[in-house]
């Protein structure tokens, strides 16, 4: 009886000590499930500079379409594409002889006119010569050949304005070149009837001596100064040579349909290597003027309601919306309500909600 007693207390307690293991396994088990570890790292901030290229067009610096300002015959013409002009230099002539006609008329009006004038003229002197006896003149008759003279006066204005404005039109029949640069199109020949509402231009001119570049720049790096005023650029039609030009000016604006703004830099062609309207890659260097913070790429998770990233504190998970910026590769610039210092996760997924507990687990440099 004794033997049997001794047993069964032993066996009572082997029971008890593997109930107490399985429960502490069980306990160590669920702390493991209610808290998981997550890679972290410490926020801070860091000098941005990325180098981007953008396609780009070059144009020329003035560019005039030339048309008739009154409807006529081209004469002769003086250019041809390709030649270089002078400003004020005859590019052609053009014959109107309606126009010929109308201001010989308008001449002829202005001596009639002219002539009515000093005879009205000449009667009112007399009339106000004989007013000067008391009762001579009439005092109405003396009104009337007044109002004679005058309006004989304006009549020779008008004849002389009309006869200006058939002389400024006869001018428009030699067709200048508004400044000095290269014909880069003609689109009429001697004989050809040109007129005021054709579509086309009788020439182009422009002035390729110093050519644009003009850079769309997405709207997210129009903030991002540029690192230095000039610009690096190359063309398809010489790919193996590079180019440097200056910036001029920006746009100020940002264009509502390709949310990009226009930035201008000048190239000066002096021996006509580039010509206007080649498509161009410009390598624009931009940096921030202050260090802003930048984080791994996996840092920022997208869903469909947000950007943001996931901020551990006091051992708890909290969503920060935030705003990229520049991007550089693997590295992202963002805006938000963060702090240098702040912990976030390397990783951030919408999978880890708020609130969720999380052991950091800093990653090693």
């Amino acid at each position: 009886m004794r033997f049997s007693y001794s047993f069964t207390g032993a066996s009572f307690l082997i029971i008890i000590l593997a109930v107490a293991c399985q429960q502490n396994k069980k306990s160590g088990e669920a702390k493991k499930t209610d808290t998981d570890s997550a890679a972290v790292f410490i926020l801070q901030k860091d000098t941005v500079n990325k180098q981007i290229t953008f396609p780009s067009e070059l144009i020329p610096l003035e560019k005039a379409e030339l048309f008739a300002k009154v409807s006529g015959y081209v004469r002769s013409l003086k250019v041809d594409i390709g030649d270089r002009v002078h400003q004020g230099e005859v590019l052609a002539t053009l014959e109107a002889p309606e126009m010929n006609a109308n201001f010989s008329q308008s001449n002829a009006d202005i001596q009639t006119a002219r002539s009515k004038y000093l005879g009205s003229l000449d009667a009112y002197k007399r009339i106000v010569n004989a007013a000067k006896v008391e009762g001579t003149v009439a005092a109405g008759e003396l009104e009337k050949v007044r109002s004679q003279m005058m309006a004989d006066s304006a009549a020779l204005t008008a004849m002389r304005s009309r006869s200006n404005a058939y002389g400024q039109l006869k001018d428009y029949l030699v067709i200048r070149a508004p400044f000095s640069g290269v014909v880069t199109a003609r689109n009429v020949d001697p004989g050809t009837l040109v007129s005021p509402g054709n579509p086309k231009p009788l020439f182009v001119v422009e002035n390729t001596s110093t050519l644009r570049l003009r850079v769309p720049v997405p709207e997210a790096y129009t903030a991002a100064s540029a690192e230095t005023p000039g610009i690096s650029f190359t063309v398809d039609a010489q790919p193996d040579v590079t180019y440097q030009a200056k910036l001029s000016r920006k746009s100020g604006a940002v264009d509502q349909v390709n949310r990009t703004e226009t930035w201008e830099f000048l190239y000066p062609n002096t021996n006509n290597q580039l010509k206007p309207g080649m498509f161009a890659n410009a390598l624009l260097k931009l940096g921030r003027k202050a260090p802003t913070f930048v984080v791994p790429s996996s840092a920022v998770a997208t869903n469909l309601e947000k950007r943001f990233v996931i901020r551990l504190k006091d051992g708890a998970a909290q969503w920060v919306d935030v705003r990229n910026g520049i991007s550089m590769g693997d590295k992202v610039e963002i805006f938000g309500t963060l702090n240098e210092g702040d912990t976030l996760l390397t990783r951030a997924t919408d999978e880890i909600k708020g609130e969720t507990k999380l052991i950091p687990k800093f990653q090693k440099k």
